[in-house]
């Protein structure tokens, strides 16, 4: 019986430098070795000896970690165009066939749903979201930032169960680009080589997403570690318009007072000269519901109409026609009668 003298090196530096997955990863490989050789007691052996319990006895065998906590997993579907929705669904794929493709990269301006995503993704596919805790990984220190980043693996490494867990490195351009120690190149160096040296050795079984909103400025050292990018910020005004539809729909089971006429939401919404991204939308049209009168049914469309066109009056029944609205829409948004818009408008006929 013999074994290759870098293996057995390999070994004794994995585990003092406490790196449970490279470890693994090497006992495997040496398993495989003596399978080949047609020592298969062996190779069985060192397989049950490794899959009976991981090779080091972890602190976050809970999934607990001072630089992670477990998230809430949402119970509604989100949103997404179908450019982004096809890309999404491609990576819920790779996941479910577990072979290694494990490394995800979400980047877009604010509010275009990539941490949300990230969520979703955890709850279709059955995994717990992790999300890490950069003002914990972040030291002013020298050289802590490095040795935290490497604990802060040995923790990820170190889950029990890796295939059920996702990573989310929410904005992980906090840590790449160190802004603690931007004005030390050498500290930025040593944490940005310790953060690609440990995504090179993660545990494959387990997932990592990383977002960001500041995709061009990253390292393209780091970008390439990761095995897919999604761009977040291709959302047309027709999908904004769409998703503006889904948004308020859901908002009116909740504000049982509002009243319900999607089709001049639309096109309140379509003046808009921009729409903003969902995080932004969302807040804009909740604000418009939660702020309106309760005795007023579409006083929260008024508030809506007010943002769309902050110069515009609705006292100017003529200029509402002009922009397509009907007698009965202007009424609406006018709290007038119709026979008064009618009259106004000199007989104008009704849609």
């Amino acid at each position: 019986m013999s074994m290759k003298k870098r293996s057995v090196i390999n070994l004794i530096r994995y585990h003092a430098e406490n790196n449970s997955a490279a470890f693994r990863n090497e006992a495997y490989g040496i398993a495989r070795d003596f399978d080949a050789a047609g020592d298969y007691q062996l190779a069985e052996y060192i397989m049950a000896l490794m899959s009976d319990a991981n090779a080091f006895v972890p602190q976050s065998s809970d999934g607990s970690s001072e630089f992670f906590h477990k998230l809430d997993l949402p119970t509604n579907p989100l949103p997404l165009p179908e450019s982004i929705s096809n890309d999404v669904t491609g990576i819920i794929n790779a996941i479910g066939h577990n072979a290694g493709v494990n490394k995800f990269l979400f980047q877009g301006p604010p509010g275009t749903g990539k941490t949300e995503t990230a969520k979703q993704i955890g709850r279709i596919v059955g995994r717990d979201v992790y999300a890490v805790d950069f003002n914990t990984v972040i030291d002013s220190k020298l050289g802590q930032t490095a040795k935290n980043i490497r604990n802060l693996f040995t923790d990820i490494n170190s889950l029990v169960h890796p295939e059920r867990a996702i990573i989310l490195f929410d904005e992980i351009d906090a840590l790449a680009l160190d802004r603690i120690s931007q004005h030390d190149v050498r500290e930025m160096g040593r944490a940005t080589s310790a953060l690609l040296k440990e995504l090179d050795s993660m545990d494959n079984q387990a997932v990592l997403i990383a977002t960001t909103n500041l995709y061009s400025s990253l390292d393209k050292a780091l970008t390439r570690r990761f095995d897919t990018s999604i761009d977040f910020g291709r959302y047309s005004k027709d999908d904004l318009l769409e998703i503006a539809d889904l948004l308020m729909g859901n908002l009116l089971t909740r504000f049982k007072y509002a009243g319900r006429d999607m089709r001049l939401l639309r096109k309140v919404m379509a003046l808009m000269p921009e729409l903003p991204y969902p995080g932004d939308l969302q807040n804009m049209l909740r604000s418009a519901v939660a702020f309106s009168n309760p005795g007023d049914e579409f006083d929260y469309m008024r508030r809506l109409y007010s943002m769309a066109r902050p110069e515009g009056s609705l006292a100017d029944l003529a200029d509402l026609r002009e922009q397509g609205f009907t007698i009965r829409e202007i009424s609406t948004l006018a709290n007038v009668p119709r026979s008064t818009v009618s009259r106004e408008l000199r007989g104008t006929d009704d849609e």
